[in-house]
């Protein structure tokens, strides 16, 4: 199954990540770019001591994509390049290992590094799936802020005098973000390939290891189904804990977002050419009072109708997100 054939495809013209970015994405981002210097100190360490120094690493160690060199690939990336209207084709580098399945590296001139061992397991359409992801984070301009990130946790017991608010907290929400703009990116990955099955079926094969031939897709999304339904309170807040400290969702969670993102109408409305542009202006202090509700519901449901033993945590998580969202709402004032 390879989906809708890219060349098929109408551009999204002059589209703005904005569009479909999970709402725990926007509410963060909106956070970081409130931060005084923040995007110009970050860009610049970027450029210079980062991105410059991987572009030379991967140009040296690994197979870079052209028409010359895996061209069917190469014509994929040209294709999701163009459906997302980015501005030009971006370098593609295909070796292993590479952390997860693909890396996005750099801000002002991306790269993107994707792991030849995950690439086999790969029928077409999951590869146009895998490059569409990289890609929307490149329009969200997401690796930006995972530098960010990094930079911020690294300060430690210097972030309350730098950004008023507990250690604990800003972990908490910079996590929760990072694992937000990975369900973004599988939505700009959907758009790109017009087929939400094929997203998921790529990410049952990064589940699983296995190529997507041999899997039973439609038992997959049960398997998804079955862990969102989950119905032992106590169960749910251990799985809260395990979640809260990872980057990546997990793969059922993100099948089962992108299904629940589809059967909103927010994919389909897009599909109609009803999305925000680059050119409209972002109310930055809306986007996050507005998104912060997400992280409040979010540590709050976890605790609903748990005994008494867990109850006086549930208040001590729930008072965190509230903090947060007072702390968002202030920086875009």
């Amino acid at each position: 199954m390879s989906g809708v054939e890219l060349d098929s495809v109408e551009p999204y013209l002059n589209i703005s990540s904005k569009a479909y970015e999970h709402p725990a994405d926007r509410a963060a981002t909106a956070a970081l770019k409130a931060v005084p210097m923040l995007d110009t100190l970050v860009r610049r360490l970027i450029e210079w001591q980062y991105e410059r120094a991987l572009r030379q690493f991967y140009l040296g160690t690994s197979v870079k994509v052209s028409e010359q060199q895996i061209p069917e690939l190469w014509a994929s990336h040209q294709a999701a390049c163009r459906i997302l209207d980015l501005p030009e084709v971006y370098d593609l580098y295909v070796t292993t290992p590479v952390l997860g399945t693909a890396a996005t590296i750099g801000s002002r001139k991306p790269i993107i590094v994707v792991d030849s061992v995950v690439l086999r397991r790969l029928g077409p359409g999951e590869q146009r799936v895998l490059l569409g992801h990289e890609l929307g984070h490149v329009l969200s301009d997401h690796v930006l802020y995972i530098t960010a990130l990094n930079i911020l946790l690294a300060a430690g017991g210097s972030l309350p005098t730098l950004l008023g608010l507990p250690f604990r907290a800003v972990k908490v929400v910079l996590l929760e973000w990072y694992r937000a703009a990975e369900l973004s990116a599988d939505r700009a990955a959907t758009l790109v390939v017009r087929d939400p099955q094929i997203v998921c079926r790529m990410l049952m094969v990064a589940a699983s290891g296995l190529p997507a031939d041999e899997l039973n897709l439609d038992a997959f999304m049960a398997q998804a189904m079955e862990y969102e339904n989950w119905d032992d309170p106590s169960d749910r807040v251990r799985r809260f804990f395990w979640e809260i400290n990872v980057t990546h969702p997990y793969a059922v969670r993100r099948v089962s977002e992108v299904m629940r993102w589809v059967q909103s109408g927010e994919y389909d409305r897009i599909l109609r050419g009803d999305y925000r542009t680059r050119d409209q202006e972002a109310d930055v202090r809306a986007e996050a009072s507005e998104a912060m509700e997400f992280y409040a519901e979010r540590f709050r449901s976890a605790f609903r109708d748990i005994g008494e033993n867990v109850t006086n945590l549930g208040g001590q998580v729930a008072g965190v997100a509230d903090q947060v969202a007072d702390w968002l709402r202030g920086r875009g004032g």
